[in-house]
């Protein structure tokens, strides 16, 4: 079933990004689906986390999508390389968003390994936000598209996972951030043996 758009606009972020460990991501480029299960997950509290692009209520054209009403994906490009997807939740002008830093492949597995040049799918396919949106076909063209499209969506196909299965910690390469860099803001699941033959 597809997530409808009254699910992004939850204002507990924290409990979305543990939510969405689970839920299944797809999009449709070039006519071609592609999507897997959310495994890892990263929250970023608006302005008052300062691991955020938004922290302070700093608003430029780069994170601009942010302040959206939620429910529309936020790409951007880290370190000039990778582009990151995230998904833009709550009311609009607060901008609270999900990193989706990893991926378990379940459609559209060739053309994966089209997109990132592997020969064959290993567990590491699409472990990491850069390689989660080239799986998915990501770009910064994609930005703003909403999660109800026929480009970009989530469903939830009622995947059992106990919650004693999600791990949380601290986010990865937020140093930067100082205190709030301890915050227990990235899910994962620790348990992948579930999603096997699903």
């Amino acid at each position: 079933m597809v997530i409808s758009s009254d699910y992004y606009l939850n204002d507990n972020v924290l409990y979305l990004a543990q939510n969405l460990i689970g839920k299944y991501i797809f999009t449709q480029i070039d006519g071609q689906i592609a999507g897997g299960i959310i495994t890892e997950t990263e929250a970023y509290q608006g302005i008052t986390d300062k691991a955020s692009h938004a922290f302070g209520g700093r608003r430029t054209q780069r994170n601009e999508m942010m302040y959206a009403r939620g429910g529309v994906i936020y790409v951007y490009l880290c370190y000039g390389v990778h582009f990151l997807l995230n998904i833009v939740t709550n009311q609009r002008d607060i901008p609270d968003a999900i990193l989706i830093r990893s991926i378990f492949p379940t459609h559209g597995e060739e053309l994966m390994l089209k997109r990132t040049g592997k020969l064959r799918v290993t567990p590491d396919l699409a472990q990491g936000p850069g390689k989660v949106s080239k799986c998915l076909g990501i770009s910064k063209l994609h930005n703003g598209i909403s999660l109800n499209s026929d480009m970009v969506w989530l469903e939830n196909r009622d995947l059992d996972i106990s919650p004693e299965d999600i791990i949380a910690t601290p986010r990865i390469g937020v140093d930067y951030a100082a205190e709030d860099a301890l915050r227990p803001n990235r899910f994962y699941l620790s348990d992948y043996s579930q999603l096997i033959d699903r």
